[in-house]
């Protein structure tokens, strides 16, 4: 059976989930979510797909799940890939997942969102400036750990990689420069030859050049 993702391209937490289930071999569809015309926010959304208003959300048969480490970690029960091999790793790997969710992913979503999918004048620059602050101190730690590390956990991607890569990969500016970070830039790197790799928008419907 065809596992289906409610998702939409600009969305790095659903990317964590298409990138998990593409490099997985698993058969999957996505569902477009329109986001941006107040989707997630409906009635209709929050009845029948998720009583949280968020994307993404993976329906495989009976099986519903939201949260893209919860989805991320099914992916692994069912192919078998990207979980860790021993107690250890699967505990690191799920502190990674912890940190990034806190501390990478949620503030570079935001401060994505408020640099670009927001019209100029209600930009708050202030609030930008200190979210960025935030950021550089998430990327100066992931930065330091993959000194000599070809992956976060364990000698092979896990998903901790595909986690802590979702924002990290979209080309929009809010504050991140892959050259300023060395170790985090060839990490990427690696990422991206990895056979079967799509770029977000390439992976999923939505762009922002749809709106314009």
């Amino acid at each position: 059976m065809t596992m289906k993702l409610y998702c939409f391209g600009e969305s790095g937490h659903s990317y964590k989930a298409a990138l998990a289930l593409e490099l997985s071999g698993l058969d999957w569809d996505p569902i477009k979510v329109d986001f941006f015309n107040g989707e997630t926010r409906s009635q209709a959304y929050r009845e029948t797909v998720n009583e949280m208003g968020e994307a993404p959300v993976l329906v495989d048969g009976d099986v519903r799940l939201t949260q893209s480490a919860v989805i991320q970690e099914y992916i692994s029960e069912k192919s078998g890939k990207f979980g860790g091999t021993s107690a250890e790793e699967k505990r690191e790997i799920l502190r990674w997942i912890l940190w990034d969710n806190h501390k990478l992913s949620s503030v570079a979503g935001m401060t994505r969102f408020l640099c670009n999918f927001l019209p100029e004048d209600k930009r708050p620059h202030e609030v930008i400036a200190f979210m960025q602050g935030r950021l550089k101190g998430a990327y100066q730690v992931l930065d330091a750990h993959l000194q000599g590390r070809d992956w976060i956990v364990s000698d092979a991607m896990t998903n901790a990689d595909l986690t802590c890569c979702g924002y990290l990969f979209y080309d929009e500016p809010f504050g991140f420069n892959r050259a300023d970070w060395p170790n985090i830039d060839r990490w990427l790197t690696r990422i991206s030859e990895t056979p079967g790799w799509k770029h977000p928008y390439d992976l999923m419907p939505g762009n922002p050049s749809d709106r314009t």
